[in-house]
Order: structure tokens, then sequence, then C-alpha cells
């Protein structure tokens, strides 16, 4: 069974620093592309970053760029989300997913889905 598990998530001060894991079990991650996406209270769950197979092409959406950086260590089965200098709004569920194309975050492209892990940036 194809199965991501998403991890790292917590509460965290403005201005503070979080890595999200996505590990896979079932599958190899090494042909995919793995998107990370975001959903708060309310809204559209949104594209934040995404990295081919090989890992040498990203992508990240302008709120992000800057502060968060994508990585994958395909001998783990594991991709990654460094978050810095976290903000109120980045306040979400975050979820990763697989796709075998790589078209920018385009969510229909995605697919397998994790459970989702809460970030929550508060003083």
């Amino acid at each position: 069974q194809l199965q991501l598990v998403e991890s790292g998530g917590g509460l965290v001060q403005p201005g503070g620093s979080l890595r999200l894991s996505c590990a896979a079990s079932g599958f190899t991650l090494d042909y995919y592309a793995i998107g990370w996406f975001r959903q708060a209270p309310g809204k559209e769950r949104e594209g934040v970053s995404c990295i081919n197979n090989s890992g040498d092409i990203t992508y990240y959406a302008d709120s992000v760029k800057g502060r968060f950086t994508i990585s994958r260590d395909n001998a783990k089965n594991t991709v990654y989300l460094q978050m810095n200098n976290l903000k109120p709004e980045d306040t979400a569920i975050y979820y990763c997913a697989t796709s075998q194309l790589f078209r920018l975050c385009v969510r229909t492209d995605y697919r397998n889905w994790g459970q989702g892990t809460q970030v929550t940036v508060s003083s």
C-alpha cells in the first residue's frame, strides 16, 4: 500500500523554524516529483514547494521564497521542507503528495496524499 506520512509540525513563534518530513512506505520515491501543499481553514489547498524526482529542480510559491527550502534524500525515501522565519500566515495543515509529472506545483497532478501535519505560528 502506497503511503506518505508527514511529521515535524507543531506550534512555533513568529520568526521560528520547523523542518517537516515526508516519508514514504510501500514504494520508492525515486521516480516521483514530490510536492508540499498547505491548507488553512476556509482556504483552498495551495502549492508551497515542489521538487522533481532527481532533486535538481525546485519550485517555491512567492509567499515562501527565501524562507523555505525543499530537499530530498532518496536513500532515506524522505522529502523535507525546512521552514525558517515563519509567519502567522504560514499557519495551516501541510501535506505532501507524489506526482509522475513535474509542472511546478499543479495540485491536480498530485496523488497519494498524506494525512497532513499541523503547523501553527503564533506568539
